[in-house]
């Protein structure tokens, strides 16, 4: 069973339950996934070069949050990454809000996401700066995620990192020694006070009474070059919940499958079928909000010195310079129902008053 499907055939119950939930941003997802893969949006049209017949295929809604559209997303990502690719090894690192805040970030999510990048971007800057086998700039990506294993509203910051930073002055690359990039202890301490400050002081928002005084940041080893990378796209873009995980509709429940993070074993979740899509469509995020940023020496505005870099280390190590090519996305292909051959794209076509 699809989400959509369970989507559309509960949808009015869905609205009718949830409304005092529902923003424009959810009805706008929710239009968007059940019109996705239809002929609501248009069609693409191909033509056989071999035995002249027509076909037509509707169209992808291109949605963030639609679980069909996101193999481009996650194409794409690994196409920028991958010119910014470094011949070092890389550490994830993700920083999570407490429980207890989860409440006051989902009623301010524009505000609260935006300061968890700001102080997370501060805290690792400041870091690579001062390590003292560094003293460097360093260069990150930062990936927002909403949901725990569970489907839950946990918002964490996936931050993706090369192990090591760039010296200016001696024009050197230093590179990381050791086990771990950074102490998580530390690191944690931090990101508690510089997050607890960004909340109370500088976006005046009332904190729950108890907060806890130890919060956890998680650093891992994911590898080293592309294969890091190559695993990260699929980690950091699979969607809120893959279709295969939905094991069972029955008896108006729904339920699911999911790893469990203390036990490491497959565990199933069923949930009332009109609380599911709520589990599900709540993780959808403000328009226009980016869930991913670049930062340091992986941002727009450093390209240069990450060329220079690139070269250098490329060549320290006897590598091919291929590496840091984007992998072009395939184009779309459509073969003929009647004989199996390649056929013409021709065009789209839109309903009559679309857009």
């Amino acid at each position: 069973m699809h989400f959509v499907d369970i989507l559309s055939e509960h949808l009015d119950a869905f609205k009718l339950e949830y409304q005092h939930k529902l923003t424009n941003e959810h009805h706008q997802a929710m239009n968007a996934m059940l019109s996705c893969k239809t002929f609501n949006k248009g069609c693409s049209q191909w033509q056989c070069d071999d035995c002249h017949r027509y076909q037509d295929l509707p169209l992808s809604c291109g949605h963030r949050s639609c679980n069909l559209c996101q193999h481009n997303t996650t194409q794409d990502w690994l196409n920028r990454q991958q010119m910014k690719l470094l011949p070092v090894d890389y550490y994830m690192d993700t920083f999570t809000l407490p429980s207890q805040l989860r409440a006051l970030t989902f009623q301010h999510q524009q505000a609260v996401f935006d300061a968890m990048f700001a102080v997370v971007a501060s805290i690792l800057k400041d870091f690579g700066r001062n390590k003292k086998s560094w003293q460097a700039d360093i260069g990150f990506t930062c990936v927002l995620h909403t949901h725990g294993r569970q489907r839950q509203f946990h918002p964490h910051i996936h931050v993706i990192i090369p192990a090591g930073g760039y010296h200016k002055g001696r024009n050197e690359w230093r590179k990381n020694k050791g086990d771990y990039l950074f102490n998580t202890d530390s690191l944690a301490k931090v990101w508690r006070a510089r997050m607890l400050e960004a909340l109370n002081h500088q976006l005046k928002l009332k904190l729950p009474s108890k907060i806890p005084k130890k919060w956890v940041v998680n650093c891992r080893h994911v590898g080293k070059g592309l294969p890091a990378l190559k695993y990260l796209s699929r980690y950091l873009y699979r969607g809120v919940l893959p279709d295969r995980d939905i094991v069972k509709v029955a008896d108006d429940t729904v339920s699911f499958r999911y790893i469990d993070s203390e036990t490491k074993q497959t565990q199933i979740k069923t949930l009332p079928t009109l609380k599911f899509l709520w589990q599900i469509l709540q993780h959808v995020i403000p328009k226009g909000f980016r869930r991913v940023r670049d930062y340091g020496l992986l941002h727009g505005g450093a390209s240069k010195t990450l060329k220079k870099i690139q070269l250098c280390l490329i060549m320290a190590h006897k590598l091919d310079l291929s590496i840091i090519k984007p992998v072009a996305r395939k184009k779309a292909q459509c073969l003929c129902r009647c004989c199996q051959q390649p056929m013409i794209f021709l065009g789209i076509t839109r309903p009559f008053g679309y857009g």
